[in-house]
């Protein structure tokens, strides 16, 4: 077994805490090639789709990687931005607002971002934060619900990470937050602020992503975790349950996937009377693909052309305060026991003491310049 490489000991460095905010991750540009190079390292995880591999790899060689990505590149064109993918921006800034959050109610964490598949990958950000001088992680998955196809996947990463490093850190992982009462009032904020600017609809629709519909008898938690996001927003909403619809979307395949599907679902409510909806995403925590271009363009059209009236997407948390203070939240409770605490102006000065003594102890054994 060859090892990754490790960096240079520093001695009498302080030993830092990081936190990793990692989501599944996005293509590099809008662009056939960049898709497919993405689309292969996802659809190849036998997490992602559990078919025989000689047989799935065929079809996805053979078919799906042939033609699949320039239908994707048009639909990720369709929603990309100025700074890049939605996903990727939105993680960023995530991390980038927790890290100050941390660190004004007194915690001394590095907070970083990164993919599953794609850029920046999880072994990468890992190694650096060992030149950092990181000693203990903790891995925040973007997902509140868990799923073998997202968070088992993710601990696969960090699993082959593990297995290839010499010195591992201290690790701590988050697998499901869907219940977290800072999530939920995160949710029910987001939908409460979007009521305020937009009214209310005569239904909620919360969808999920979808997963196939055998994962459920095979043990995945995933189905009952969204029903209880979605029983507990409903209660912080104040709703009655006939006003609050569940459903899952981006099917993949032929398989029967979890039911009832999003663009079914809507298509048949106009048919029923129900002519002005709400829609939101609770299982994204941050605007992509899957949000923008399928619920809040694909779903839009199949709801007025089926005879809706209003349809009003509701953001995903994004950036906003209750979000940054709610992952906050789920952050510290799994922090709890390591030194995070930010030193005082005499703690400092008695590291850096500490520090310089125990460099020269290990150059006077012959250590290294």
């Amino acid at each position: 077994m060859v090892y990754r490489p490790e960096p240079a000991h520093v001695h009498g460095r302080r030993s830092r805490v990081a936190v990793v905010l990692c989501n599944l991750g996005t293509p590099e540009a809008p662009r056939p090639a960049e898709v497919r190079r993405y689309l292969a390292q996802f659809l190849s995880d036998p997490r992602v789709v559990e078919l025989p591999r000689a047989l799935w790899l065929t079809l996805l060689h053979g078919v799906i990687l042939r033609t699949r990505p320039a239908r994707s590149a048009a639909k990720y064109a369709s929603i990309w931005q100025k700074e890049g993918s939605p996903l990727l921006t939105w993680t960023r800034r995530q991390a980038q607002l927790l890290q100050g959050w941390m660190g004004h109610q007194g915690h001394d964490v590095i907070v970083t971002h990164a993919m599953r598949y794609g850029q920046p990958a999880l072994d990468g950000v890992l190694d650096h934060l060992k030149t950092e001088g990181v000693e203990r992680v903790l891995i925040l998955p973007a997902y509140p619900q868990y799923a073998a196809s997202t968070t088992a996947s993710l601990l696969d990463a960090l699993g082959s990470w593990v297995q290839q490093t010499r010195w591992v850190p201290e690790l701590r992982t988050v697998t499901a937050y869907h219940s977290h009462p800072a999530y939920i009032a995160a949710l029910a904020r987001q939908v409460q602020a979007h009521w305020e600017r937009e009214g209310q609809g005569e239904l909620l629709l919360l969808s999920f992503h979808g997963v196939p519909a055998r994962s459920l008898a095979l043990g995945d938690p995933y189905h009952c975790q969204c029903q209880v996001t979605a029983r507990l927003l409903r209660e912080a909403l104040g709703l009655p349950a006939e006003r609050v619809i569940v459903s899952f979307q981006s099917r993949f395949g032929r398989a029967r996937w979890l039911e009832p599907y999003t663009q079914a679902t809507v298509e048949g409510l106009p048919a029923k009377g129900v002519k002005s909806i709400d829609v939101m995403c609770p299982g994204f925590t941050a605007d992509c693909l899957e949000t923008l271009e399928e619920i809040d363009m694909e779903v839009r059209q199949a709801f007025l052309q089926a005879g809706g009236q209003r349809y009003a997407y509701i953001p995903c948390l994004n950036d906003a305060p209750h979000w940054i203070e709610a992952l906050g939240q789920i952050g510290l409770q799994h922090l709890q026991g390591w030194p995070t605490a930010l030193p005082s102006p005499q703690e400092a000065q008695l590291a850096e003491q500490v520090r310089a003594e125990s460099t020269a102890r290990a150059r006077a054994m012959g250590a290294p310049q």
